[in-house]
């Protein structure tokens, strides 16, 4: 099983190859940069059937190559917060403008993944899943309202956590199963592409302390010119216990620095390169 988590600037892009070859994508950014394209990649891996696309955040830089994707390759599941509809999200995104990829998932959503999602989805083979959400209007912003999606991949927990922000945090913890699944977790997503609102860091060292024992490495997608996270990766280290990377022993893992970041993992062992 491999996991691939893209170098998508200031967003967000992960595939995911199961040991039976399907192959589900958690978001759908894309590289201004170098004008990479998850739509783009997958065609150029022979892959013109994407099994299933998960958007963890309701934000432009989760979903800015969309287009792209739904244009070359066939989607059979779309999995997201669905207590957000298409209007609900018109209307949150009306306030800052509606980017076109946003724009392309409220048209697939009133379009082509109308059904009600009990029809069986992908087995996925060496995956367990989990999916934890904030509703809405309990909850009426993008970041609150991430769709956590908590991946066990042949035994090793693996947590994305969209753009989760600290009142979404303190209200899932309230859910004893994803207590559990921060406790499973050995890879950590970080939220938000690492970055922290001062006045919560105290917060979050002490959270993560309680509630991430397990974990190794933290990964961080991020754009270092536009948004400075070197404040916040010295809590991201005091939460993860390291290990090997490309010859040397880290602990948090940057797209900006390292690039494209891909995790094996298998029955017997897993690592990251």
């Amino acid at each position: 099983m491999k996991l691939e988590i893209f170098n998508v600037d200031h967003g967000a892009c992960a595939l995911l190859t199961c040991d039976d070859n399907t192959t589900f994508m958690l978001d759908a950014g894309h590289n201004a940069t170098t004008n990479w394209r998850p739509g783009d990649y997958l065609v150029g891996k022979n892959i013109t059937r994407l099994d299933m696309l998960t958007i963890t955040n309701y934000d432009e830089d989760h979903v800015s190559g969309i287009e792209n994707l739904l244009d070359n390759v066939n989607v059979q599941w779309l999995s997201r917060n669905k207590s957000v509809s298409a209007t609900t999200l018109r209307s949150l995104k009306s306030e800052d403008g509606m980017g076109p990829g946003i724009g392309r998932l409220c048209h697939a959503i009133e379009n082509t993944f109308t059904g009600d999602g009990t029809a069986p989805q992908p087995a996925f083979k060496g995956l367990e899943r989990l999916t934890f959400k904030c509703d809405y209007p309990e909850f009426d912003d993008e970041n609150n309202l991430s769709f956590v999606n908590f991946l066990k991949c042949n035994g090793i927990g693996v947590l994305f956590t969209g753009d989760l922000e600290r009142p979404g945090w303190e209200k899932l913890a309230e859910n004893a199963s994803y207590v559990d699944a921060m406790r499973a977790t050995n890879v950590l997503i970080a939220p938000h592409h690492g970055r922290i609102k001062e006045a919560d860091r105290d917060f979050f060292r002490a959270f993560y302390s309680t509630h991430f024992p397990n974990v190794y490495y933290v990964v961080i997608s991020d754009k270092g010119y536009m948004y400075d996270t070197q404040e916040t990766i010295p809590i991201y280290s005091q939460v993860a216990g390291g290990g090997p990377f490309r010859g040397n022993n880290r602990q948090v893992l940057t797209t900006r620095n390292d690039g494209d970041i891909i995790f094996s993992f298998d029955n017997e062992s897993w690592c990251p390169y």
